[in-house]
């Protein structure tokens, strides 16, 4: 894929900036050279790849004294290659023995959508550690696809915004469309902030998926109740889905019950 596309590009893109970073390529190996302890394999899972970064050689030649508040970690993947594990924040050093240092990391979410698919030239097979400004000058090699993620059935989706809108826009999500573009039916839509409660619904040629869409795009989806409300802390999820053969009266019959069983004229947000 390699077009001119750097991972500085991709570290501003995402926040961070290349002087408040550094970049770390572990490799797959039985022992840790600098530290001798045990090193990570293929099957090692996030909770220990994390521990294993965390702990550093007390050496200044080999780790930097002041270390920068981002960490931005790879794994090495053959011998000019590195794919993203993840992002971590150094929230400050816990202990140093004089020989080893423990950091007090946490997983970031910065970068989270590109964690095993964005893969960089690693110019140096010999180093495993860069600074942010230098590293921000090699290419990026490849993004792959993002694995599909499953579709959890009508009866199980709930949605923030924000994952709405992911649903809606993301090539992992392809499944869910298709899905959600196959039925009609009656949704709620809750403002988790108060509570209150609105149910709606997609008939006639209108799918849910074309409902929704509504939503990721302004957050009111042309309801007048929901304009000046801030879609933020909306949450929402099916109530009943219909083939779209259904007659309409039907489904507004199942909407006008799920109005009356929720109490969402008097104590939420419809108006009739």
């Amino acid at each position: 894929m390699n077009s001119g596309l750097t991972l500085g590009a991709i570290l501003l893109s995402a926040g961070i900036d290349p002087a408040d970073a550094q970049v770390i390529r572990h490799a797959f190996v039985r022992e840790h050279e600098d530290t001798g302890l045990p090193g990570i394999h293929a099957d090692s899972t996030d909770d220990e790849i994390l521990a294993y970064t965390s702990q550093q050689s007390a050496r200044p030649r080999v780790f930097p004294v002041g270390p920068p508040p981002i960490w931005v970690v790879f794994v090495r993947e053959g011998g000019d290659r590195a794919r993203l594990w993840s992002v971590v924040e150094n929230l400050g050093e816990v202990s140093n023995d004089g020989a080893l240092r423990t950091f007090d990391l946490v997983v970031s979410e910065r970068m989270a959508d590109l964690r095993n698919r964005l893969v960089i030239g690693w110019r140096s097979p010999r180093t495993w550690r860069l600074n942010g400004p230098t590293a921000a000058g090699y290419p990026v090699m490849e993004i792959a696809d993002a694995q599909p993620v499953p579709f959890p059935g009508f009866d199980r989706l709930v949605l923030d915004l924000p994952q709405l809108q992911a649903v809606m826009r993301e090539h992992r999500y392809a499944s869910w469309r298709t899905a959600l573009s196959s039925v009609v039916g009656v949704y709620l839509i809750t403002d988790t902030r108060d509570g209150r409660q609105y149910v709606g619904k997609a008939d006639g040629a209108e799918s849910i998926r074309q409902r929704w869409s509504a939503y990721a795009t302004n957050g009111h989806g042309g309801n007048v109740e929901l304009r000046g409300l801030d879609p933020v802390g909306f949450r929402f999820s099916l109530l009943r889905v219909f083939d779209p053969a259904t007659p309409t009266r039907v489904i507004d019959e199942t909407e006008s019950h799920f109005k009356n069983a929720l109490d969402s004229r008097r104590h939420g947000l419809n108006r009739n």
